[in-house]
């Protein structure tokens, strides 16, 4: 149930009945679900058939298509399993016995699936609540092998007599086992963090690091006596005892998943963009054979089906079928094949006054048009992460690209501006600076990195500027054009991108001029605390919210760059500046809307934690109403500060 506090009728008359009309209005309407997704993460082939595990339902759906029709013909539900929370995908799939198995998060859990009966069982707990089964393989003896985050380990799982081993840690300080792969001797393991190759013997557990790649690895396959990684933009081709090493790279974009035929060609697919290579035995460069299937799509697994059809999933919902020989594909839409598509947890919001709300969810962007009540939902190439608008466009930052897209409100046409590059994968923050007629962009690396970067994008253009490490040794998670434009304010973090220990160990605030690109000053307002949430400039206060520790705010005079309010709020999220007040929504206890003044006054309670990203507060202009979430559910609330508690 949502419990608007500030929401209870007003017992008053005279003055106050201006105020107590308002407070008898609806504390929150509901609009159905922000954004409904038929995204995938895991996928497997069995036996003429193919099976795929949604991303961000809960329960999550494990859905069996007949690759004849191109239909799903059963679906089933991934239940809770004793670890505390509930699974909302499964990343890792892999074929034993005549059985499908997955491995889900954020809780490590790993269930299967017997096609022969329709039934699910729950198998194993890998970990707490917060964890991965990020990767899982099938040696031919039908031994399962599990890397899972964040304790870097991969796990060995006999289906046979349910017994389990721990390799324990593959290298200090690693989180994340990306991939594995598995033979009759060895598994081999990509790890992201430290960027290393590794075998393990199946027979003593023994560690021996095969090679050390450009960055992190994202997929491993074993051939003919040969290991396969990839490595950013490169395919490392090692043998198993460690020798004959040979790289091959993309000259653009990286490389996401492979397969092998046969004869040992190798087909694989790139990012950002989705496009199919192909790299024969002997061939010193990889050749482009396709245009994307999936126009930007995340793929999660290629297989061929034959000598000339390669079949493929896309992470937003999709299979394709492509022809070997003439490079034409077809794209099927997973959820109009009958995949059980449900309400996701939204990533952004955007409110175009008495126009339409803009919802950013996995690969998509659901529309409510505020005229009409019609929904309307288009494809987006990632995860928008925030939103902007200019004009008659808006501007999205989107994951895992570090791509910067334009959507028209006219016509919903998406079309790229450009790629923030230099490492630059996880954009978290974009606004609108109208002095100098520039997108700003706050974005941190992926894996073991710490610098983010200030990004300056010409929406004209599409020229980017980008200003690595402007706050040194720490990403960027926030930032707030000046109310008077020309001068933004950026809020770090000392954790980077993760997996590498921290230099700093407090977060700083920045003031950057956008007119002479250069940094104005840099200070620590709370030592000790190590990560900003967001900040917002206004009435002459740096308002901030911390995520490290979590729920602490300030308000920092910015003559004088003293901290002038402090206060604790119950959890971190987005903050928002209207009709001369400052807002925030956040996270925890039960999900909670402050105004933030001398002190913070909880205006909200009851709205849950259901934002992938960060909770938002988008007003109407000249009202109290603010568009947000009530659960997964798109709503309208109304946020009086005048209203009795």
């Amino acid at each position: 149930m949502i419990a608007l506090v500030a929401l209870l009728p007003a017992l008053f008359a005279g003055p106050v009945a201006q105020a107590a009309a308002t407070c008898d209005a609806p504390a929150v309407e509901r609009f159905g679900p922000a954004s409904v997704t038929g995204a995938i993460v895991g996928a497997a082939v069995h036996d003429g058939h193919a099976y795929v595990v949604t991303r961000g339902l809960k329960p999550p759906v494990l859905a069996e298509i007949d690759l004849a029709t191109r239909k799903v013909v059963r679906s089933v539900t991934l239940p809770d399993g004793p670890a505390a929370g509930e699974p909302e995908g499964g990343w890792a799939t892999a074929v034993s016995g005549g059985k499908i198995y997955a491995g889900t998060y954020p809780v490590p859990d790993l269930y299967s699936f017997d096609p022969a009966t329709g039934q699910v069982e729950h198998v194993r707990s890998f970990g707490r609540n917060g964890g991965y089964i990020w990767s899982l393989a099938a040696a031919p003896d039908g031994t399962l092998y599990a890397g899972t985050y964040p304790d870097g380990r991969v796990w060995e799982y006999v289906p046979a007599t349910g017994a389990v081993r721990d390799f324990g840690v593959l290298t200090p300080g690693e989180r994340y086992v990306r991939a594995v792969a598995a033979d009759a001797d060895f598994v081999y393991a990509g790890l992201l963090d430290k960027a290393k190759l590794v075998r393990i013997s199946r027979a003593d557990g023994t560690v021996r690091e095969l090679a050390t790649g450009p960055t992190g690895f994202g997929f491993v396959a074993e051939h003919a006596g040969r290991v396969l990684a990839t490595s950013g933009n490169t395919l490392i081709d090692i043998g198993k005892d460690g020798t004959g090493e040979r790289r091959v790279s993309l000259t653009e974009g990286t490389l996401d998943v492979l397969t092998t035929a046969a004869d040992g060609t190798v087909y694989a697919t790139s990012r950002p963009d989705g496009a199919v290579h192909r790299l024969r035995p002997g061939d010193a460069a990889f050749t482009k054979i396709a245009e994307p299937p999936s126009q930007g799509d995340e793929t999660r697994r290629v297989q061929l089906l034959d000598e000339h059809t390669l079949l493929g999933f896309a992470g937003s919902g999709g299979m394709w079928w492509l022809d070997l020989r003439t490079g034409t594909s077809e794209l099927v839409d997973l959820i109009d094949a009958g995949l059980p598509s449900g309400a996701e947890r939204p990533q952004s919001m955007l409110l175009v006054p008495n126009r339409a709300v803009y919802v950013g969810g996995h690969f998509s962007m659901e529309v409510r048009d505020l005229r009409t009540g019609e929904k309307r939902r288009f494809r987006m190439p990632g995860e928008p992460k925030d939103l902007v608008r200019r004009g008659e466009k808006i501007y999205a930052a989107i994951y895992p690209s570090g791509q910067i897209v334009s959507v028209d409100l006219r016509t919903d046409e998406v079309r790229g501006v450009g790629y923030l590059g230099h490492g630059q994968q996880r954009p978290w923050d974009i606004e609108y600076d109208a002095v100098t007629d520039k997108l700003v962009v706050a974005s941190a690396p992926l894996g073991a990195n710490l610098e983010g970067a200030l990004s300056v994008v010409d929406p004209d253009t599409g020229a980017i500027d980008v200003y690595k490490g402007v706050i040194p040794n720490q990403s960027l998670m926030s930032l707030s054009v000046d109310p008077e434009g020309g001068v933004v304010y950026l809020g770090g973090d000392v954790l980077g991108g993760g997996g590498t220990p921290p230099v700093a160990t407090s977060a700083s605030v920045a003031a950057f001029d956008l007119t002479r690109r250069e940094v104005l000053w840099q200070v620590d307002p709370i030592p000790g605390h190590r990560t900003f949430q967001d900040v917002k400039a206004h009435d002459g206060l740096l308002y901030g919210v911390y995520k490290r520790d979590s729920g602490t705010w300030i308000a920092m005079d910015l003559a004088t760059r003293e901290v002038v309010r402090r206060g604790k709020l119950s959890g971190y999220g987005e903050l928002t500046a209207h009709r001369g007040r400052v807002f925030t929504s956040v996270f925890f206890g039960g999900g909670n809307a402050y105004e933030l003044g001398a002190e913070a006054k909880l205006l909200a309670t009851g709205l849950g934690d259901e934002w992938y990203t960060n909770p938002q507060l988008h007003f109407e202009p000249g009202s109290w109403k603010a568009w947000a979430l009530a659960g997964r559910d798109l709503a309208r609330l109304t946020l009086d500060p005048r209203c009795p508690a």
